[in-house]
C-alpha cells in the first residue's frame, strides 16, 4: 500500500505506524491529505458499546513487547470501534477475516454466526479496493521499506530506501499480515497503528489499520493461508 504522508498503499520490499523528533514524523506520512482531520470526540456512549474503564484495561500498554506499547488514549476512539463480539451471518469458515471499509470494521468469523469485530482505518477515496486475497506473510515488528512512487512525492523518505528498522515509529507497527493473491504480494496489508485518531477514517493508500492491542490480537490469531475478503466501499 502506498501512502501519501502516511501508510497504508504498498510498503515496497518491508511492509506498512511513535514520537515525532529528528526522526521520521510517522504522523505526516500517515495523514497527508488528511493532515487537517480534526481529533475525534467521544461519542455518547451506548450500553452495548465497551465502557471507556474496560477500553482503558483492553487497550492498556503491553511492556512485554520488544518495543513495549503504550496504552491507547481511549478518549480519542469513538465507543462503536473498540473490540467486541458480534452477530455476523455469513457462510465463510470460521478464521475468515472480513474487512468493511463503508463502515471502518475488520471482522474474524467465528462460527455460529458470531465474529470479533475491530475498529479500524481504510484507504482513502480514489485508494480502494476490493476483492479476496490471504494472508501470505506475517511478521512482528517488520521492516518497512517506502516504494519508489512514495520516494518521488516525499523525498524525505528517501533516507529509508534500504527500510527502515522495527519500532514504534515504524508505519507497520508491532504486527502485519500481508496480503497475497495468486502468489503474488498485492502491496497491501493489514497493520497495527498506535494513532487512535486514525480509527473509523479513510487515509491510507488501500491499506488497513488496527490499534496495535487489537493487531496483537488478530494476528495470534491468524495463521498463514487465511483468506481476506475486502468489501466494496
Amino acid at each position: 500500500m502506498i501512502m501519501d504522508r502516511g501508510i497504508a498503499g504498498a510498503m515496497g520490499k518491508g511492509a506498512l505506524s511513535g514520537p515525532r523528533s529528528p526522526r521520521l514524523d510517522r504522523r505526516a506520512f500517515l495523514f497527508g491529505s488528511a493532515a487537517g482531520l480534526a481529533a475525534l470526540g467521544l461519542a455518547g456512549c451506548a450500553s452495548d458499546y465497551m465502557s471507556l474503564a474496560e477500553a482503558e484495561k483492553v487497550y492498556g500498554p503491553v511492556p512485554d513487547e520488544k518495543f513495549p506499547i503504550p496504552a491507547v488514549d481511549v478518549s480519542k476512539v469513538k465507543p462503536q470501534y473498540f473490540r467486541k463480539t458480534v452477530r455476523y451471518d455469513s457462510d465463510e469458515a470460521p478464521g475468515t477475516i472480513i474487512i468493511d471499509p463503508s463502515k471502518y470494521y475488520v471482522y474474524r468469523i467465528e462460527g455460529e454466526g458470531n465474529a470479533t469485530r475491530y475498529g479500524a482505518n481504510v484507504g482513502r477515496d480514489g485508494f480502494r479496493w476490493s476483492g479476496e486475497a490471504y494472508v501470505g506473510r506475517k511478521a512482528e515488528w517488520p521492516t518497512w521499506t517506502p516504494p519508489k512512487e512514495m520516494i518521488a512525492r516525499q523525498p524525505e523518505a528517501g533516507k529509508y530506501a534500504r527500510g527502515m528498522p522495527g519500532g514504534l515509529d515504524n508505519p507497520l507497527g508491532a504486527r502485519v499480515l500481508y496480503l497475497y493473491q495468486n502468489g503474488a504480494y498485492t502491496l497491501y496489508t493489514i497493520y497495527s497503528t498506535s494513532d487512535p485518531e486514525t480509527i473509523g477514517n479513510g487515509i491510507t493508500s488501500g491499506c488497513t489499520g488496527l490499534l496495535s492491542q487489537d493487531m496483537i490480537d488478530l494476528y495470534s490469531r491468524t495463521p498463514l493461508k487465511t483468506k481476506v475478503i475486502v468489501l466494496p466501499a
